[in-house]
């Protein structure tokens, strides 16, 4: 009897594996398209050249010139990518003529520099010119610093320099802003955490933020800052080579806030908003607090009769965590509700209206707009506002929940694929202190009612630009890639196969009671899209079970019982609906299991079908 495997689309780990019979169980670089599963797209980079820092923040945008930009924020630098190179406009915060001959050489290749209160860190980068004397090509560059005290600090150079002093009177550092951590970093002690935390005498534990920049282009210029920091701005017709500098010191800038957690320039009107700024006249930062700029105008922050700056304290929440814009309101999240942000004109200028509350979202980058709703990730589940707040069903929620690090989570971050009708939520499974999960929720698919399944990749950033042909994304090894470009992982300059891998949960032979041998298999798969030079291929595992539950638990360990690896090659078009293959299993239940690593591979499942005959009811062969 021939039995057809026709399942439900998506991956549902909300119950047991038996339980989700006629389902998926297991994903891996795999989505659904119209109802059956397929390996994902491939990723190449973006080009050869690397960049410093983990990147947590992209922005694309277009200038009048035409140029087709990309803005790259990681914990060490601030970049702009065009043609595939970075160009680091990161800005300074400080320059001068330093102490005189200020490089002390020990003979080795480390050299301590002396600069009475640099004001660095471990880590800053410092780029030094007007040196003179033996050794002066050496000093005039830029360094990495490692602080040893307030006035001292050393940087390696590249071939030992005998003992002495070095540099000359004239030398001048030009150090830019403070670096930032590329993770939550601890802080265990006394003083650490919130007032009354711990019992007395102990001490309690927190963490420094880490480095998130928030950008957005302001006509064909930029407007950008980390979180915690100033606002700065980087204007295109000063050329990719120029560095950012303040907007507070711009000709004819007013009280432009001195720190902020999160910008955004507004469609309607051209605001600059600032969430979570220090008020006017104040050097306290308010984390309630947003304030905007006068209309078309980066610089005037002081409200007054004759423009349209104004500010907003919101009440509910203790702090702005981020902000999206929508077709005809911007929504701001705190950390425990939701606000509208609306365009009123003078004297209101903009209002706000609570639009629920007792919610919560993960970090400043877990939220996404897909189609006009706006999707994100809470501490405990996933939320979407399409005019109302609503919790979204999700069958992958406890295994997401229970295996996951939320003491990284201002690292979590969403993104689309539009193309795709996807919105991605990358996440720290519970023993990473990185980005290594990933969860999919796929809107359009099962009628509209949404599908989700999941994997492993490692990403720090995500963007969904229509103004260029691919999402791209930031990967671990410092670079860009183009998601959806090619079968393969091109990440670097070898090309290597992507590990795509689906299992359906337990489906029984008959009716469960009885065995069942299967002793044929008519695979339904097509490779389009393969790009290969040799044939493309997959593996198809079928695992029978005695009885459900007994004891397989991919992908470390196999079935209880017996085990049946079949490998077909195919050859489009002429294999790719037909063909059939031999096996000898027994069981109950079983599950199909669908795996490819190869480069060049691209396929679609369709609906298998496998031979059975009765087998009786015993348990033993």
């Amino acid at each position: 009897m021939l039995k057809k495997l026709t399942l439900k689309a998506g991956v549902n780990r909300e119950n047991t594996r038996y339980t989700s019979e006629n389902g998926y169980y297991v994903s891996d670089k795999v989505r659904f398209r119209q109802g059956t599963p397929e390996k994902i797209g491939g990723w190449t980079r973006i080009s050869a050249n690397f960049f410093l820092g983990v990147c947590r923040s992209l922005w694309n945008w277009v200038t009048l010139g035409g140029a087709n930009l990309l803005g790259v924020g990681t914990n060490l630098k601030f970049y702009i990518e065009y043609g595939g190179t970075y160009y680091d406009i990161t800005p300074l915060r400080a320059s001068s003529t330093i102490n005189t001959d200020p490089f002390t050489a020990n003979g080795t290749t480390t050299v301590t520099v002396t600069d009475t209160a640099h004001g660095g860190v471990t880590g800053d980068f410092v780029t030094f010119s007007g040196a003179t004397g033996a050794y002066a090509t050496t000093w005039n560059q830029e360094y990495q610093i490692s602080v040893l005290t307030v006035d001292t600090y050393t940087i390696t150079v590249a071939s030992a320099i005998p003992a002495g002093s070095y540099g000359g009177a004239a030398v001048v550092a030009a150090y830019q802003i403070n670096v930032g951590p590329a993770t939550a970093l601890p802080v265990i002690g006394w003083g650490a955490g919130p007032w009354g935390s711990g019992g007395w005498g102990v001490g309690t534990s927190t963490s420094y933020p880490i480095r998130i920049w928030s950008q957005s282009n302001f006509g064909e210029n930029l407007v950008f800052g980390y979180r915690g920091g100033a606002i700065y701005y980087w204007d295109n017709a000063t050329g990719l080579s120029a560095r950012g500098v303040l907007v507070s010191s711009l000709a004819g800038a007013s009280d432009v806030p001195l720190m902020q957690n999160y910008l955004m320039v507004s469609d309607a009107s051209r605001f600059v908003f600032a969430f979570g700024v220090n008020d006017y006249g104040s050097i306290v930062q308010n984390q309630m607090l947003l304030r905007w700029s006068d209309q078309e105008d980066i610089k005037m922050w002081t409200p007054a009769a004759t423009n349209q700056a104004g500010s907003l304290l919101l009440s509910h929440g203790s702090k702005i965590v981020t902000a999206l814009q929508t077709r005809q309101e911007i929504v701001v999240f705190t950390d425990s509700s939701l606000y509208s942000l609306q365009y009123q004109g003078p004297p209101v200028i903009w209002s706000s209206q609570l639009l629920g509350d007792n919610i919560s979202i993960a970090s400043q980058n877990s939220a996404a707009i897909a189609s006009g709703v706006i999707y994100w990730m809470g501490v405990d589940k996933f939320y979407k506002y399409d005019g109302r707040i609503q919790t979204v069903r999700c069958d992958l929620l406890r295994y997401v929940y229970s295996d996951i690090n939320l003491d990284q989570a201002d690292q979590f971050f969403a993104s689309t694929n539009e193309g795709f009708n996807e919105v991605w939520f990358f996440y720290c499974s519970a023993s990473s202190s990185t980005i290594d999960r990933y969860v999919v929720y796929n809107y359009i698919e099962n009628n509209g009612q949404g599908v989700w399944y999941y994997g492993n990749m490692v990403r720090t950033a995500w963007l969904d630009s229509g103004l260029r042909n691919y999402p791209m994304a930031a990967t671990d090894i410092n670079n860009v890639v183009y998601h959806e470009y090619g079968v393969d992982d091109n990440s670097t300059e070898v090309t290597t196969a992507i590990n795509a891998v689906i299992e359906t949960a337990e489906f029984d032979i008959d009716d469960g009671d009885r065995f069942g041998f299967v002793w044929r298999i008519l695979p339904d798969i097509t490779f389009n899209g393969s790009t290969g030079a040799s044939a493309p291929q997959v593996t198809m595992t079928l695992i029978p079970m005695q009885n459900s539950g007994s004891g397989y638990n991919s992908p470390q360990s196999t079935a209880g019982t017996s085990y049946a690896s079949i490998q077909r090659i195919a050859t489009a078009p002429i294999e790719e609906f037909t063909g059939q293959v031999y096996i000898r299993v027994r069981g109950r239940q079983m599950i199909l299991k669908i795996e490819s690593n190869q480069i060049g591979t691209q396929w679609q499942l369709g609906s298998p079908r496998i031979d059975i005959k009765p087998d009786g009811r015993r348990g033993n062969s």
